[in-house]
């Protein structure tokens, strides 16, 4: 799997301060951002490497790790582990790694780079006599990999099948209907490779649900706003409603007031995992007063309103 430069990524030198990698960040984000690019596999792959530069840049403790082991920060206390046991080897004379000096190479001033790593990973992990005690290489499992996908809600009514570059690796998924925002789902398997046979880690993928313009989710229910014209409302009669999956005709009662509520069930969103079933849909009543009124329309007000008194 290609090594990908987290400062490259999001523009910046390994000066950056934290407040460079936000802004960048989010102008790099707004820039790729899937629902500006639409079925733009660069673009998304970009946004993706975007995510996973700033997951781990912008955390202090994951940012120094990554600055000194560079590509392989995630397995940094674990080679710091096996440089102090073959320190403490070497100097009760039970035997060590090839002459090599495990309380060198830490220090909290030294930087390595991806390239400047071979040499030191052979000595502690490769090359057949060093490593760990009799000969046998120790293995490591690979880190796991985080990663988020962006999703309008009408993408989540059905089960379907996406593809996400993560690391530079293709990955087909199945999105279950009705994930929720900021839900994650893990792959099994397909993080990292892991070290010297080690097993490979897992990849954990957030998802991001934007926002609808007509709908307002709450769980399995959805919430809309349905505009009712003054005549319908006082006199009753039937109106034509949008719901996530078509229109619908519902009987409005006479009298109806501004503000009340309908509720259209199972027109919300699918259950998670649990096919069949669904939430419901409220529709919240809002009274439209007319404007622009002719002067027949204006005296047939007045005289209601002189009846109604």
């Amino acid at each position: 799997m290609a090594f990908i430069d987290y400062y490259k990524v999001l523009e910046l030198d390994k000066n950056a301060t934290e407040k460079d990698i936000k802004n960048a960040y989010r102008k790099l984000a707004r820039k790729y951002h899937p629902d500006l690019n639409p079925n733009d596999e660069e673009a998304n792959k970009k946004f993706q490497q975007l995510n996973e530069a700033n997951e781990v840049l912008s955390d202090p403790e994951k940012r120094k790790k990554y600055d000194k082991y560079g590509e392989n920060w995630q397995h940094g206390e674990a080679y710091e582990q096996q440089a102090r046991q073959q320190a403490n080897n070497q100097g009760s004379g039970s035997g060590g790694y090839g002459g090599f000096s495990g309380a060198q190479g830490f220090g909290d001033d030294e930087s390595f780079g991806g390239a400047d790593f071979s040499d030191f990973f052979q000595s502690m992990f490769g090359g057949g006599s060093g490593g760990t005690r009799g000969g046998r290489q120790a293995k490591y499992r690979g880190q796991d990999l985080n990663a988020s996908f962006t999703l309008n809600l009408r993408d989540t009514l059905e089960t379907h099948k996406q593809t996400l570059t993560v690391n530079g690796k293709n990955i087909r998924i199945t999105i279950p209907a009705g994930i929720e925002n900021g839900q994650t789902i893990k792959i099994a398997g397909h993080g990292s490779a892991g070290v010297n046979g080690g097993p490979a880690g897992d990849l954990f993928i957030k998802f991001n649900i934007t926002p609808d313009a007509d709908f307002k989710r709450d769980g399995n229910n959805l919430y809309a706003i349905l505009k009712l014209d003054i005549y319908t409302a006082v006199l009753g009669g039937e109106v034509t409603a949008d719901t996530l999956t078509g229109k619908v005709k519902l009987k409005v009662k006479p009298e109806t007031q501004n503000g009340s509520k309908v509720k259209l069930k199972g027109k919300g969103m699918p259950v998670y995992k649990k096919e069949g079933e669904f939430g419901d849909l409220y529709l919240t009543y809002d009274i439209q007063t007319p404007t622009n009124l002719t002067d027949k329309q204006r005296e047939l007000f007045e005289e209601l309103a002189k009846s109604s008194t």
